[in-house]
């Protein structure tokens, strides 16, 4: 047995137990089964047909003699035969030589009266029919006698007299049942022939079918963590299509994933080596004095607390693609609104807007909602300075709301624009270093859990607006609770 790598089954195994195989032989089972029925219903076919025929030229046969003894004349007297049944015998028999294989006999009083049988087959007789010599009525049988198969029918002859003959004619089979089995190898060796170039054609067929399952087991093998780039060839609108196309989209998301993760975990840690750094320095050079301690330790408890709430924030947009992010509720928009203006102004003395409130009833996950127009609103809190204006709104139409909030900042940049959702992204401004740059991310992750995006419409020096806009249902994987 050829070894194979470790782990895995011996190449011959593994060529017979391939799917390529199994479907060679699934399909081998079936064609071999449906050429053995074929075979078989030919058989019966061929037998039936060659039944018919005997029993056609049995018929033949008895009918030709009722006529002659009916209608025929005694060509000694010219006159009928009346009750002289050895005379019609004789006639019959003078005029009529027996077919191929066929053989007529003539009783009278029940003792056999005459014989004939067609050139090459034996003279023999059959105990069958002598036992209906004295029969009144039609029968029909068959005999075997020395290996042979015989069919015979035999007939009475009505002469309305004392005394009564009986008339048999008697078909060897062997003849038609040669030729049926000589059709029937015919049939088998071209159905093994046919059996066997099938094989071959579906061999290559699958091998072709099968060939993106191939490619699909090879792209895997070659898929680390370090390499996701590679992507399956998808042409058609087949289900090896469809499988080449959902694994490529698979690794879309994986490589999506495993790129998140890899910028998550550099700037988590770089956004948490900062305030470790300095617990460590502040606890390090910590004295004796009592003043200077409690310097230290509000210090350091300032940087844990902002330590915790970056975790926190973290933890929350690790959740944003899990179906349990969202638990949504019936919420009224006018009581959002004011809900969320409300909250808004006491974050800051700013001159507070209340533009537009939407009436109307959506299905969306409230405290969400409200964290991230808290988060878009302290982001306005931060690029603008006391008595400056900043408005709040919402508006419903075409099966969506629009939340928005809009300040009177310095704007952002439009190179900028693409990138401050992203997280820890800070841009410059009056108090823009305060946050961690996970507010705008943690928004957008709300917006797009409810099925919905985040627009953004700014310009520098004319302050910018975020508006959030959702479906009034939640996609369909997020049922309502």
């Amino acid at each position: 047995m050829t070894a194979g790598e470790p782990g895995r089954p011996p190449r011959r195994s593994r060529l017979f137990a391939s799917a390529r195989a199994r479907i060679l032989a699934s399909y081998l089972v079936l064609l071999l089964f449906s050429t053995i029925v074929s075979v078989v219903a030919l058989r019966e076919v061929l037998l039936a047909r060659a039944g018919e025929r005997v029993d056609d030229a049995l018929v033949q046969e008895t009918e030709e003699f009722r006529r002659l003894a009916e209608l025929g004349r005694d060509p000694r007297t010219g006159e009928p035969f009346g009750n002289d049944v050895r005379a019609i015998f004789e006639v019959f028999l003078s005029r009529n030589v027996p077919g191929e294989r066929e053989a007529f006999y003539t009783y009278v009083d029940g003792d056999l009266h005459d014989t004939r049988f067609a050139p090459g087959l034996r003279a023999l007789r059959i105990a069958e029919i002598d036992a209906l010599a004295l029969s009144t009525t039609v029968q029909r049988g068959e005999a075997e006698l020395d290996g042979n198969r015989f069919r015979y029918l035999v007939a009475p002859v009505e002469t309305g007299g004392r005394g009564g003959g009986v008339f048999a004619v008697a078909i060897d089979l062997s003849g038609e049942l040669g030729e049926v089995n000589d059709a029937l190898q015919i049939a088998a060796g071209v159905s093994m022939g046919v059996l066997i170039l099938a094989s071959l054609l579906a061999w290559a067929v699958a091998g072709r079918v099968l060939a993106p399952l191939r490619v699909l087991r090879d792209t895997a093998r070659s898929i680390g963590e370090s390499d996701l780039t590679r992507r399956i060839p998808a042409e058609g609108n087949d289900e090896l299509a469809d499988l080449a196309r959902t694994f490529n989209e698979m690794l879309d998301r994986l490589e999506e994933a495993f790129a998140s993760q890899k910028a998550f975990i550099s700037d988590a840690g770089h956004e948490l080596r900062t305030p470790i750094t300095i617990i460590r320095g502040h606890l390090d050079v910590m004295g004796d004095d009592p003043d200077e301690r409690r310097e230290t330790l509000e210090l350091v408890g300032d940087e844990l607390d902002r330590m915790g709430r970056l975790v926190n924030d973290l933890l929350l947009l690790a959740r944003a693609n899990r179906p349990d992010f969202l638990e949504p509720q019936t919420v009224d928009l006018d009581d959002l609104t004011r809900e969320l203006f409300a909250k808004a102004s006491a974050l800051a003395e700013r001159d507070w807007r209340l533009a537009a409130v939407a009436s109307g009833r959506i299905v969306a996950d409230r405290q969400r909602l409200t964290q991230a127009l808290m988060n878009l609103s302290q982001n306005a809190v931060a690029h603008t300075h006391q008595g400056d204006a900043v408005e709040l709104g919402s508006a419903l139409a075409g099966g969506s709301v629009r939340l928005w909030v809009r300040d009177t900042g310095p704007g952002i940049p439009e190179h900028e624009q693409a990138r401050i959702f992203e997280r820890f992204v800070r841009l410059n401004g009056s108090h823009a270093g305060e946050g961690a740059g996970l507010g705008l991310a943690i928004t957008r992750a709300v917006a797009e859990a409810h099925g919905g995006r985040v627009e953004l419409d700014s310009r520098p020096g004319a302050g910018a607006r975020f508006t959030v806009i959702i479906p009034t249902e939640p996609p369909q994987e997020v049922s309502p609770r």
